[in-house]
């Protein structure tokens, strides 16, 4: 599988082990004069996309949100969107049926494990948002992309795809199940070419991680990277070092998602 290796200090470099490109592609998404919907837009790392694609000559970008009135970034078209509502979702590949790349970037979290009391609500809370909001949404803006030429799908996943030591159970869970289901979508939208990249990454300074005392990375620098992969025509991007290390871990003789040896 072809990745993005980066470190804070280098930025990006490749490392192909493998064809970086799905056989039916014929070429990687650029963004330059895209037409893009992000989830999650009014901050974070879903106001650093923005931002950035603007920035890289996006021609258009529609910016969802729960509350629209919260997208204050100029340039972009606030969207009513909240991904666990349906009607809002068909609504949004209504509206936004010139969309080139769809960023599935909206997410949540709660700490705490799965011998909580409350274990199955905050899972299932999360899960609506984490993979049935992606689900969702791939499935309502794939015949979109298959439209306009084909496009690409980003969906922003988690180095704790990977890894889960309890603190945030059901985060956990729900990344590492969008990651399976970003990896059949690139096979299930690869005859229609549209480009399907998984990004995954560690702690970044955002909301969600306020409370954390951690070396974060900032949104910019993991949007740069996502997008560069984007562009190079990658299937996954794994944006800084500790997501690195933890992917490379998965074959060690004890992988690092396993507890440590007594």
């Amino acid at each position: 599988m072809s990745q993005v290796q980066a470190s804070p200090a280098r930025g990006p470099t490749l490392a192909t082990s493998l064809p970086v490109c799905n056989p039916l592609q014929k070429e990687a998404m650029k963004i330059k004069d895209a037409v893009v919907l992000v989830t999650g837009a009014n901050r974070g790392i879903g106001l650093a996309f923005a931002r950035e694609l603007l920035a890289r000559g996006a021609r258009k970008v529609y910016a969802g949100a729960r509350d629209p009135t919260t997208v204050t970034e100029a340039g972009v078209q606030a969207l009513q969107l909240d991904v666990t509502r349906p009607e809002q979702v068909a609504a949004a590949a209504a509206r936004a049926s010139d969309v080139t790349l769809v960023i599935n970037n909206a997410g949540i979290a709660q700490p705490g494990g799965f011998l909580a009391a409350d274990s199955e609500d905050t899972t299932r809370r999360i899960f609506e948002t984490n993979f049935f909001g992606v689900l969702g949404m791939s499935k309502a803006f794939a015949p979109v992309l298959r439209v306009n030429g084909g496009g690409g799908l980003l969906n922003v996943l988690s180095v704790v795809s990977w890894v889960n030591g309890g603190e945030l159970a059901a985060y956990s869970a729900s990344k590492s199940a969008a990651w399976s289901l970003t990896n059949a979508l690139r096979n299930e939208l690869a005859a229609q070419k549209t480009q399907v990249l998984a990004l995954h990454m560690a702690y970044v300074d955002t909301d969600l991680t306020r409370g954390f005392e951690v070396p974060k990375a900032s949104p910019e620098q993991i949007v740069q990277r996502a997008l560069n992969g984007l562009e190079a025509g990658l299937d996954e991007v794994l944006a800084d070092e500790i997501t690195q290390q933890v992917k490379a871990g998965m074959t060690a003789a004890r992988p690092g998602y396993l507890t440590p040896a007594a």
